[in-house]
């Protein structure tokens, strides 16, 4: 019963752990490598016009469905201008309105975007569109071309391919090259296919949007197809007929709304500019997060101040180092002095340096076990003994930080890093060991501490591992589930199995 309950607890730490792991790098976007950079893009759109000299009304439509992309933030500037955001058949529109304003004006939208594999348009089926009602002879042309398409396609996507094919042939027939006198512009060429597609009781509209590239002062708004095939939305340029949008196509707004509307002014110009940049990932993931109403960004360790961030980011670690500290005892059979010192003198390790570390802490506690054979002929109780031993290691380390200094060694100062107390622990038990049992245990336990401590620096000084338990410090949980299963492992060790060969053989 003792085994099912632990196996139920560490899988329960697991499930948790991976589970917050999980929502906050898949869904939060926190970063798992270091300095990681997230592309955003900047769009501004900048409406002029010329007002007054009564109250002004300007409308402009907004990015909604961004197929690749999500919106990060957006505000606007306009002095002196109500602002507020409505829902139209074309997406969201801006709404800036004023009482009076005379002469020149500029209202300012700017939104951040990023890239987003995962964002994705409505599926909603839309209804079958009323057939259009055209003058002759455009109708007949646009029967006849929709019969004659038809004939050549299987489903809405082949239909939509064969028509594009046909009105971008370079010798059109004269029923194309009637339709197409309707249209002038790229907007109107959109326009006139939606047509002949609503001829064909085929769901159409006409998408607008700018291409994200690295900086542009004046995008150009580039009218796109898009189909409904009875599942879902598809995508067509409609001048090569080629399925899909392009990796850095936004779209804008849907629907045959201008841009941008002005009541009680005149001039109306729009401008709408680009500007690629880099943001650290942790910022996107913490804006993404307020948007998603998330507070465990809020909660995270980044809401600290800096310095008990540079606390906790040491403190963390430690339960890295004690995980090694328990395979290499439970696992290999290392044998150490104490449960925890090794721990303790890999953090001082991270100051010291690994091979400073070693040479200071071998130093120190060879002269200090000197001292304290020393101290075992004056037959001291315990209590004082070792308060004894820890002034010898006080005054040890404060010899040798002056020793280096005096040979140029700066490296000897940093031998004050080391945990006194557990120096002195250290002495103790090695000298009892000794005394007890000879002196090849002793040397034996003080190497499988330096080993163990050794091995928590190496682990404890992972930059990717520290960002990760900084970052995502719930995979604590799954540390804590391992070191419970290996709590009940009962098994040989490794440096058991050249002892008990001859019986494992038989």
């Amino acid at each position: 019963m003792g085994r099912r309950y632990l196996i139920v607890i560490a899988a329960l730490l697991t499930a948790v752990g991976l589970s917050m792991f999980v929502y906050k790098w898949q869904v939060l976007g926190l970063p798992v490598t270091e300095d990681q950079q997230t592309t955003v893009w900047t769009v501004e759109a900048a409406v002029s016009f010329i007002g007054g000299p009564g109250s002004i009304k300007a409308t402009l439509q907004l990015p909604t469905l961004t197929p690749g992309y999500t919106l990060l933030t957006e505000n606007s500037v306009s002095k002196g201008y109500g602002f507020s955001v409505n829902f139209d058949s074309g997406g969201r529109e801006a709404l800036w309105a004023i009482r009076r304003a005379d002469g020149p004006q500029t209202l300012y939208y700017r939104a951040v975007l990023y890239e987003d594999p995962s964002s994705r348009q409505s599926d909603t089926t839309p209804p079958f569109p009323p057939p259009p009602t055209l003058e002759e002879p455009f109708n007949t042309a646009m029967q006849v071309l929709v019969d004659e398409v038809r004939e050549q396609s299987a489903d809405p996507a082949s239909f939509t391919a064969e028509l594009l094919h046909r009105l971008n042939d370079p010798s059109p027939g004269q029923n194309v090259e009637l339709l197409l006198g309707m249209s002038e512009t790229r907007a109107g060429f959109v326009s006139t296919v939606t047509k002949i597609l609503a001829a064909a009781r085929i769901p159409a509209r006409m998408m607008r949007g700018i291409m994200l590239t690295g900086q542009t002062r004046q995008a150009e708004i580039i009218p796109w197809l898009e189909i409904h095939d009875g599942f879902r939305w598809v995508n067509f340029d409609p001048r090569t007929g080629e399925e899909g949008l392009p990796d850095d196509y936004l779209v804008w707004w849907r629907g045959t709304q201008p841009l941008a509307t002005v009541q009680g002014g005149s001039g109306l110009e729009v401008n709408l500019a680009v500007q690629q940049n880099q943001l650290d990932t942790l910022e996107v993931a913490g804006q993404r997060a307020e948007k998603r109403r998330s507070r465990l960004v809020e909660f995270s360790l980044f809401s600290l101040p800096i310095r008990t961030q540079a606390v906790y980011s040491v403190l963390l670690m430690i339960p890295i180092g004690a995980l090694v500290m328990v395979l290499m005892r439970n696992f290999v059979g290392v044998q150490t002095f104490g449960t925890f010192m090794p721990v303790l003198i890999a953090l001082a390790f991270r100051e010291t340096r690994l091979i400073w570390g070693i040479v200071l802490f071998t130093l120190l506690v060879s002269l200090g076990l000197s001292i304290r054979f020393l101290l075992e002929r004056l037959r001291l109780l315990l209590v004082p003994r070792l308060t004894a031993v820890l002034i010898v290691v006080v005054l040890l380390m404060l010899l040798i930080s002056i020793v280096f200094h005096k040979l140029g060694l700066e490296t000897g100062l940093s031998v004050a890093l080391f945990p006194m107390v557990i120096i002195a622990m250290v002495i103790e038990r090695m000298s009892v060991i000794w005394e007890e049992r000879g002196p090849r245990d002793a040397i034996n336990a003080g190497l499988g501490s330096l080993v163990v401590a050794a091995l928590a620096y190496l682990a404890m000084g992972i930059d990717w591992l520290q960002h990760m338990v900084f970052t995502f410090p719930e995979l604590l949980l799954i540390v804590l589930a391992l070191v419970l299963l290996a709590g009940r492992y009962t098994g040989y060790r490794l440096v058991e199995l050249a002892r008990f060969r001859g019986v494992l053989e038989r």
